[in-house]
Formats: C-alpha cells, sequence, structure tokens
C-alpha cells in the first residue's frame, strides 16, 4: 500500500512539474513526441527507448573486463567511467561533427552507443527508484537497484551490504586500486552521504581506494589526469562531470536551451581532455583499456528525481 502513494505522489509531482513549466517558459516547449523524435534521430544507437538496457548492466561491464583474458599484445588492464551528470538521451543530437567531444571522438573510432534507462524500470512503467543522483550512479557502482542497495534518493547512507566495484575490484585483489573523482559534495565528503561509511571501510581495511573531491569539474578533470599522468596510473576510475545537471536546474535540462548547449560542449571538452590523457600514456599500447561515457539520470524543466521519459531515458557509450 504504501509503495502504492509513493508511486501516486510521484505522478501527482510530475504532472505539476510539467504544468509549472510551461507557465514558466523554462522547459523549452519539452515534449515527449518531440523527445522521442531526436532520440530516434541519433543513428549512433544501436538500440531503441522500447528496448533500452539497464544502467546497472555498466558494473557487469567493468567486472567482465577485468575478469577476461588480456588481449594479444596487452599486458595490463584499465578501465575508466566518465560520468556526465544529467546528461538527457537526446543530448547525442548535440555531437561535434568532427569528432573534437569525449563522445564523438570515442564514436568516430567505433564505439558502441546504448540507450539505457535508470529508475528501476524501462519507460513506461511507473519507475521503482527516483531518478536522482545518488541513486543512479550507486545503481552503476553496485550492479543493483534501490531496493537492494538502499539508496532511494540523494542524503542516504549507504550500508557496506553491498559495495561498490570500487572496493571489491581492489578488496578481492581483481586489479591493484581503484579511484573515485567528483565534485558534489553528496558522494562521501562527510557523515549522512552516500558512500560514507564504505569510506570508512576502505580506511579500516587499508584498501587502495582513493575518494577525492574537488570545488568543481576543473579539480575533477585535474585530478584525473594527473592519476592518469602516473607510470603506474589507477586501475578503475570513475569520475563525474557536473556541468549538464548544473546548467539544467539553473536553467533547464533541454537541448533547446543554449546553457545546457554550452553545458554539454563544455563536459564534452573535458571528457575528451581525459580520453587524451590515457591514449597519451607511455603504455597505452600495451594497456587493455575500457572506457565508458555514461549518466546517471536526465532531466524536466529545471528538475529531475520523477517519472517523465525526459528524466528517465540515459546512455552507454563503451570503448
Amino acid at each position: 500500500m504504501l509503495l502504492f502513494f509513493q508511486k501516486v505522489i510521484c505522478v501527482i509531482v510530475s504532472f505539476f512539474m510539467m504544468i509549472g513549466g510551461i507557465f514558466a517558459g523554462t522547459n523549452f516547449n519539452d515534449k515527449p513526441k518531440a523527445y522521442k523524435e531526436n532520440v530516434a534521430s541519433v543513428e549512433a544507437y544501436s538500440n531503441t527507448l522500447e528496448t533500452a538496457v539497464p544502467q546497472t548492466e555498466i558494473y557487469s561491464m567493468i567486472k567482465d573486463h577485468f575478469n577476461s583474458p588480456l588481449a594479444e599484445g596487452k599486458t595490463q588492464k584499465k578501465a575508466i567511467v566518465i560520468g556526465y551528470d544529467g546528461c538527457r538521451t537526446d543530448a547525442l543530437t548535440m555531437l561535434d561533427e568532427n569528432g573534437e567531444g569525449g563522445i564523438s571522438y570515442l564514436l568516430s573510432k567505433g564505439a558502441k552507443a546504448q540507450i539505457a534507462y535508470c529508475g528501476g524500470v524501462n519507460f513506461p512503467a511507473i519507475n521503482t527508484q527516483a531518478t536522482s543522483t545518488a541513486p543512479g550512479w550507486c545503481s552503476i557502482l553496485t550492479g543493483q537497484w534501490a531496493d537492494v542497495h538502499g539508496i532511494t534518493d540523494n542524503n542516504i547512507e549507504k550500508s557496506n551490504d553491498h559495495l561498490t566495484l570500487l572496493t571489491t575490484l581492489v578488496e578481492d585483489k581483481t586489479i591493484n586500486s581503484s579511484a573515485f573523482y567528483v565534485s558534489w559534495d553528496g558522494h562521501f565528503n562527510s557523515e549522512g552521504k552516500t558512500y560514507w561509511q564504505e569510506k570508512k571501510y576502505i580506511a579500516e581495511k587499508a584498501l587502495a581506494v582513493n575518494f577525492l573531491d574537488a570545488e568543481d569539474d576543473a579539480g575533477t578533470v585535474t585530478n584525473t589526469v594527473a592519476d592518469l599522468g602516473k607510470a603506474d596510473c589507477t586501475d578503475f576510475i570513475f569520475t563525474i562531470l557536473e556541468h549538464t545537471d548544473h546548467a539544467g536546474h539553473d536553467t533547464g535540462f533541454s537541448i533547446n536551451n543554449p546553457d545546457y548547449q554550452k553545458a554539454f560542449a563544455d563536459a564534452e571538452k573535458d571528457g575528451r581532455a581525459i580520453i587524451n590523457a590515457i591514449e597519451s600514456r607511455p603504455d597505452y599500447a600495451t594497456e587493455d583499456w575500457l572506457i565508458v561515457i555514461t549518466s546517471d539520470h536526465g532531466g524536466y524543466n529545471t528538475g529531475h528525481g520523477n517519472m517523465t521519459i525526459q528524466e528517465r531515458m540515459t546512455f552507454i557509450i563503451t570503448k
């Protein structure tokens, strides 16, 4: 009964957000039909909105990568997830045609692009968890939805019953080290934040897992690139850029919003800088890299967390 009322409230909130956006003029005529048409126009996607894959599949991609045999000529496995927080699935209509950005560059090199979903189930089924930052990234890092990992919204402290790949891959000695580079203060920087208990667990076990926050996206890029510049860089890096989420909250999650357009371009610029750092490594030719670019959720009007298709769909780029 409680779950039923939660779903009803979710529907009501989403409806009033839509109405509010229309009257406030901030949804940029962001209609579901136009959204679907824009997503369908992205030729790079190998699937459709109807056949979207769960964002939890990234967990398996990373784990399978590290547990699979090395390719011929390769001596060490590495992986990185570059997160574009709050980046909508239709944002790929704004890709640079010259391959200058992170996603556009990977696609020019044969990367696979898939439409994915957050919220526990694919649209149009009513989502079972909030389309919010903490639940989305936690589902990717644990391979589970909120009914298992317990992060139903932001500002909830995850127990250590379901540790992230950052910790388990190091603890079981599959890899030597991992790192989590962010700027949003909701992840792990104080008590009550999502990974606070896991951060303490890492310290108690003296595991080679580095949780490091920065002031802004520029700091996150600096921390990530500095790591990649080391001779023996971290084996698994999870780094999150906030450009699109900040622009969405400030003026609107819409590809018709100039601020959101610029934010996506900035994310793409930073994503490419990180990829350039990987490819500039002296041992890059003998390293077996998996590069993933993804999003935790989309957005509608100036928010997210609810059930609109614009909030529910994400993407997974792998190379």
